[in-house]
């Protein structure tokens, strides 16, 4: 009988088991988060074999998930993360979907029972094929484990592949379900370990950095959507060995025209290549908070006060471009996205997703940005900022951006003490190199608005691709555990939502702030404010002693309410070592921060804002 070959189940299962990891690890897995359970204990046994591959056991598999979400963001390596059968995989679900539309790596490994006991009524038994749908990028069900050579040699190539799929010019997360029979321990004289396999290089496409941009085009599938907008969409794909050009590219790029860059765009090559192509076609760059490009060395070209300053109507009017270049996700800014709605759009995309809320890409072009950048630097367009016309285009924005810096300046000397202030003292306070994790609702729309520039690196995360409450704090200990110091600044009602990320938020070297406002205030600013039952069913506040509740957990608790406490207890809590750095809890008056926000906001409706 050869090494393959055996009678006992559970060294079958081990074997197969051994061989998925394989392939996952040639791929660049390297950690596996896993939630506790019986019925996946062939991957358990299997990974503590694999001496390349970190065990991280979470309790909740929601909390998992999201922990799992934060190491793949930063690592941009796939995260494997394991559970057993039955409900448990569908606690992943949130991840799930926020890894799909932030476009993540992750490899769910949802062990599961053997086909003879599905529709059964076996316990702990629920149909779990495709149970994510088009959330993940495949989804496989290998049957229960066999025994030979080509068996093994099958999972190691489907461990490989799915590595590969989930780094892919879509990334995303993708799906394994693994059926597995009794008994799932092994007996004593089981003969198993990792085999040797080669690394394999599965890395996100290549791009050729200039003029090489072969065009396919695509007409919509709708002939309805296309007689109801009057312009053609096309699809251009960036082609090894073609110079033909991108198709009609220079004809869109025609008048004023500006960058717009949104979430998750932002590699460390892609900033210098975007500088340059901005000098080339002389137009401003609007960088989302989320972008990547606010915080760190920039450029003249860089503006990051346009949702203040498209409040006010004549520099909306004033600055309406001709044309937007996109790249990323849509911003996150709702008054920036409204503006520009019917501005033709060239949306910059390696992937397979079409974003574009207002409908008005007129070309999108799969590839990546950084080479698309490069070559429109390097390329024969005429610069559409040195017409005549246009020569004082950039010099609107940048003098506008300056008086806005200066307004907001105004704002925090006149005002009392709330949001804007605590985010000034906030980045002012975060070392160089350090990150930031803003939950979403309100603080990921406060930094929009009022974090201005920094000249020093600061990596800033959110879980906008889904824009849910849930898994904040998982997500937090997830980044930091990929080895960047991040700070977390969460919502009263986010933080809340996931209790259960509590456990590893214990050890943390960075603090988590947390704005106590009095619940969900977003709704303070949205139309149901007023309506009957607003408090209750609506702002949903909830009267719970955070200080109390920490204390269980062993994590430290500092609640302030002013700027002066809250610069001691950050000072306080930024670069303590191995001890923790708690929580934040920041007490807030909503009505105040709703006063403010409105004060400055329509004060800009009326502010003569100069051009020249």
């Amino acid at each position: 009988m050869s090494r393959e070959d055996t009678t006992d189940q559970g060294c079958r299962n081990l074997r197969w088991a051994l061989a998925l990891l394989d392939g996952l690890i040639s791929g660049g897995m390297r950690r596996l988060v896993l939630s506790p359970g019986s019925r996946s204990t062939p991957l358990v046994l299997a990974g503590q074999r694999q001496p390349e591959l970190e065990l991280t056991p979470i309790l909740d598999e929601r909390s998992a998930a999201f922990f799992a979400l934060g190491l793949a963001r930063v690592s941009g390596r796939p995260v494997g993360l394991l559970c057993t059968s039955g409900s448990a995989l569908a606690h992943w679900f949130p991840a799930v979907i926020e890894a799909s539309e932030s476009g993540i790596p992750l490899i769910l490994l949802s062990a599961d029972r053997p086909p003879e006991l599905r529709d059964w009524g076996a316990n702990q038994t629920i149909d779990q094929t495709r149970l994510f749908g088009g959330f993940v990028r495949e989804f496989h069900d290998p049957g229960a484990s066999e025994e030979g050579p080509a068996a093994l040699k099958m999972m190691r190539a489907l461990g490989a592949r799915a590595a590969a799929v989930s780094l892919g010019n879509w990334p995303g997360p993708v799906h394994l379900n693994l059926p597995f029979r009794e008994p799932l321990v092994p007996a004593a004289d089981c003969e198993a370990a990792p085999a040797p396999t080669p690394t394999l290089r599965h890395t996100r496409p290549l791009w050729l950095p200039r003029s090489s941009v072969g065009a396919s085009m695509d007409a919509p599938a709708s002939s309805q959507f296309c007689s109801e907008r009057p312009h053609s969409h096309r699809e251009a794909i960036w082609n090894e060995g073609q110079n033909t050009g991108i198709p009609d590219l220079a004809s869109l790029l025609s008048g004023r025209g500006l960058i717009c860059c949104g979430p998750g765009v932002c590699p460390p090559a892609f900033a210098d290549a975007l500088w340059a192509c901005a000098r080339r076609l002389a137009v401003p760059v609007l960088c989302d908070p989320l972008s990547g490009l606010r915080f760190g060395p920039g450029s003249e070209h860089r503006i990051a006060r346009y949702d203040s300053l498209l409040r006010n109507p004549h520099a909306a009017a004033a600055l309406k471009p001709d044309w937007v270049l996109r790249v990323g996700h849509a911003p996150v800014s709702k008054i920036l996205l409204g503006w520009l709605a019917d501005i033709p759009t060239i949306l910059v995309d390696p992937g397979q997703g079409w974003s574009d809320p207002t409908q008005d890409v007129r070309l999108r072009i799969r590839a990546d940005a950084a080479s698309v950048c490069r070559w429109l630097a390097a390329s024969e367009i005429d610069p559409p900022g040195g017409s005549p016309t246009s020569l004082d285009w950039l010099a609107r924005w940048t003098t506008a951006e300056r008086q806005l810096d200066l307004l907001a300046a105004d704002a925090l000397a006149r005002f009392p003490w709330c949001e804007p202030h605590l985010l000034a003292d906030l980045l002012a306070a975060l070392p160089e190199g350090d990150g930031l994790f803003c939950a979403n609702s309100m603080p990921i729309r406060q930094l929009d608005t009022w974090s201005g520039r920094r000249d020093t690196a600061l990596r800033v995360f959110g879980n906008r691709g889904a824009s849910g409450i849930d898994g904040q704090s998982s997500t937090l200990a997830g980044l930091n555990a990929s080895g960047i110091p991040t700070t977390g600044l969460l919502g009263d009602l986010s933080f809340l939502h996931d209790l259960s990320g509590l456990l590893l938020l214990r050890q943390l070297d960075r603090p988590c702030i947390v704005l106590n406002n009095g619940g969900g205030r977003i709704f303070d600013y949205l139309p149901q404010r007023g309506l009957p039952g607003f408090e209750r069913l609506w702002r949903t506040p909830v009267e719970l002693p955070l200080g109390e509740l920490l204390r269980p957990f062993g994590i430290a608790h500092r609640a302030v309410s002013d700027g002066a406490g809250f610069r001691e207890a950050l000072a306080e809590t930024l670069g303590g070592a191995g001890s923790g750095a708690g929580v934040i809890e920041v007490y807030l008056d909503g009505e105040i921060s709703r006063a403010v926000h409105r004060e400055f906001w329509n004060s800009l409706t009326i502010q003569g804002l100069e051009f020249e």
